[in-house]
């Protein structure tokens, strides 16, 4: 994923194939390619299907798809009327060479398409499997449903980019498509992979092995495509009026977006309207926030919970934790003050709360971050292993994972917050993150090295064993939370 990369406008295009007059031009171009003859409709259906065969014919229905999606992809650059010209034109051309490569493309077409276009193929093919021509062996799975696996969202920490994954199958053939996305150009698509089901796991290990301390969000499906489909569409907006073909012809984003977007139908539509976008230097100036936010559940009524919450350092090796009793009720202000007293942090830094419904701390709208003090922990995290993040200072970047362990009824006999467990003390205050804390934990236990005597004077301390990074006392952190206010 792209980190700090800042919005640039599009190459122009280098050329174009011969033109299609699928509509009429409202503005003719002169250029020597659109100068040329118009070619014919015949013709053109005649060196697709030359192209088909030649490709020995597609192995499987993803593969017909995608070919059928370069075409959609190439009727659309036409116009907005590119949807009649496949119906009333295409499709019939199609049908009318009755032979295996143009089925293949008509059922193709009736996958990736849908509304007039997507009912004339699929009309179409049957009638052609009805006339006697052979349907390929993978024919019935594009009849079969679409189901959505796993969806997730990987995020860059300084918010400039994130990678959005689902996964699908279909008669039990899974892929995964992935798509990159640019918060400093408008929230707009970038790249779209189209995987196997092994290409996820790999993907996902490389991400995780990075030095980028990558966020990871689950999704429900219908966040998940309101999500993608923002991202398309704002790339749709700044690419409308160019000319995208290269020096290979139309690059492959164009033939998986359509083919993502057929994919995405099988998904729940969310409710959340998108955001407008007519201007792509002025537009969505806060699209990061929109996409991660969505509205905040009510507060629960009733008497409330306990929650058991088992809070993080990422990153830390050996891992560095704090097991925490709470009432399910308290604010995330609250919430905040605990993990300072369980942490032992100062204070002395910004923090924000990182949830599937936004971000929070101190209200901030440059930021992006809602008052914390106005949502209760049951509402982001309404169960048993939901995850939020805790970001406290923003130069050290000290990420907590917040994981609801266990609902619990309350014992009139204990005072809460609590903590009951626990490990190893938390890294010096200003130290430089997880990684720079490592790294001094190295010079502390070395008296031998240059910046020995330095760290020991930066931390107060007249010898390094003062500081026992394995140290941890629950009943201490209990005491000092039995104490707030």
């Amino acid at each position: 994923m792209s980190r700090g990369r800042k919005p640039k406008k599009r190459n122009k295009s280098v050329g174009r194939p011969a033109p299609v007059r699928l509509v009429t031009d409202t503005e003719p171009c002169d250029c020597p390619a659109c100068a040329g003859p118009p070619v014919e409709l015949s013709e053109l259906v005649d060196g697709i299907l030359v192209d088909v065969a030649d490709d020995a014919l597609p192995a499987d229905p993803i593969a017909a798809e995608f070919g059928a999606a370069l075409f959609v992809a190439m009727c659309e650059l036409a116009g907005e009327e590119y949807e009649d010209a496949l119906a009333d034109g295409f499709v019939p051309e199609f049908e009318s060479r009755a032979d295996p490569a143009a089925l293949i493309m008509l059922l193709a077409l009736g996958s990736v398409c849908d509304g007039r276009a997507g009912d004339a193929a699929r009309t179409a093919a049957s009638r052609m499997v009805g006339a006697g021509v052979e349907p390929p062996g993978w024919a019935a799975e594009l009849t079969e449903p679409v189901s959505v696996g796993d969806c997730w969202r990987l995020a860059d920490p300084d918010g400039t980019g994130a990678m959005l994954i689902c996964s699908f199958d279909r008669a039990g053939r899974p892929h995964v498509f992935t798509v990159s996305v640019d918060h400093t150009d408008c929230g707009a698509a970038v790249n779209i992979e189209l995987l196997d089901a092994e290409g996820l796991p790999r993907a996902m290990e490389l991400v995780r092995q990075s030095e980028v301390a990558v966020s990871e969000e689950r999704l429900d499906p219908a966040e998940l495509r309101w999500q993608v489909e923002c991202a398309l569409d704002a790339r749709a907006v700044h690419d409308a009026g160019e000319l995208p073909f290269d020096e290979d012809g139309l690059p492959d984003y164009y033939p998986l977006a359509v083919q993502l977007r057929a994919r995405l139908r099988a998904l729940p539509d969310s409710t959340k309207p998108k955001p407008p976008h007519d201007d792509p230097l002025t537009s969505f100036p806060r699209l990061l926030d929109a996409w991660s936010s969505r509205l905040v559940p009510p507060k629960p009524t009733g008497p409330a919970p306990v929650y058991q919450l088992k809070v993080g350092l990422k990153g830390a090796k050996p891992p560095v934790w704090r097991r925490l009793e709470v009432p399910a009720d308290i604010g995330l202000d609250r919430l905040h003050v605990i993990i300072q007293v369980a942490f032992g942090w100062d204070g002395s830094h910004l923090h924000a709360f990182e949830t599937p419904y936004g971000d929070f701390g101190i209200a901030d709208p440059e930021l992006g971050h809602q008052p914390a003090e106005e949502v209760s922990l049951a509402q982001v995290l309404p169960g048993e292993r939901e995850k939020i993040t805790y970001l406290y200072d923003f130069g050290d970047d000290w990420r907590h994972e917040i994981v609801v362990e266990k609902v619990l009824d309350p014992d009139e006999s204990v005072t809460y917050p609590r903590c009951t467990g626990g490990r190893r003390a938390t890294p010096p205050e200003d130290c430089g993150g997880i990684w720079a804390y490592a790294d001094l934990l190295d010079v502390l236990a070395d008296p031998a090295h240059p910046e020995h005597a330095n760290s020991l004077d930066w931390l107060g301390l007249d010898s390094a064993a003062e500081f026992d990074p394995a140290a941890f006392d629950a009943p201490a952190i209990t005491k000092s939370l039995s104490n707030l206010p």
